[in-house]
């Protein structure tokens, strides 16, 4: 299985499933997106679910083409929706096919994976993602030299514990493949250990 699209829609499912299972309570834990609750993440990555491209522009035009502004404000308007709407979106074919405009198969493949882990790694719990999409992101992520999320991984070199990943020179930063995903994606861990910002 190595169709990327394939790989988004069971991060999407598992990811439900998840929280199917978890406590109620378990909407209410903060992530790794800073201010972010488990809702508010979850809120965002559905919202290509709820609004349609004409809803997005406007809603574009409204925080005045600020991206990082209009995602706050989706995603703190629309993490009061009831769980179980939030979780019908995330298995939601429309967003399983969903392509960001200018990113295509790729970009939606780090979308899910990424957030998907801001949200596991934050509850102590195993990735939604195959791993197989795991490391292909960080494959797409390494590939950048960290200018992706604005990371500085001069002299640094990167090692997965869990997979024969590794990538770079110099000092060693050792972790699970999940949680490189996390630091090349400008996330601190609950260690508290973050990538330099360049």
């Amino acid at each position: 299985m190595t169709d990327p699209q394939t790989w988004v829609a069971l991060t999407y499912e598992r990811w439900a499933e998840l929280l199917t299972a978890a406590p109620a309570a378990t909407w209410d834990a903060p992530t790794l997106c800073e201010k972010w609750l488990v809702r508010h993440v979850v809120a965002h990555v559905t919202m290509p679910v709820r609004l349609s491209p004409q809803q997005l522009a406007a809603e574009m035009a409204a925080a005045r083409g600020d991206f990082a502004v209009l995602s706050d404000t989706v995603a703190a308007r629309d993490a009061s929706l009831p769980p179980d709407e939030l979780l019908g979106q995330l298995r939601a074919p429309k967003l399983h096919e969903w392509l960001p405009p200018g990113g295509g198969a790729a970009g939606a493949l780090n979308h899910a994976v990424i957030h998907s882990l801001d949200v596991t790694i934050a509850l102590d719990r195993p990735p939604v993602a195959p791993q197989e999409a795991v490391n292909t992101v960080l494959d797409q992520l390494a590939a950048t030299n960290g200018t992706l999320f604005g990371i500085d991984v001069t002299g640094i070199r990167i090692e997965a514990t869990d997979t024969a990943w590794s990538r770079g020179d110099g000092r060693v930063i050792r972790a699970d493949s999940g949680s490189l995903v996390a630091l090349l994606s400008g996330r601190t861990l609950p260690d508290g250990r973050k990538l330099p910002r360049i």
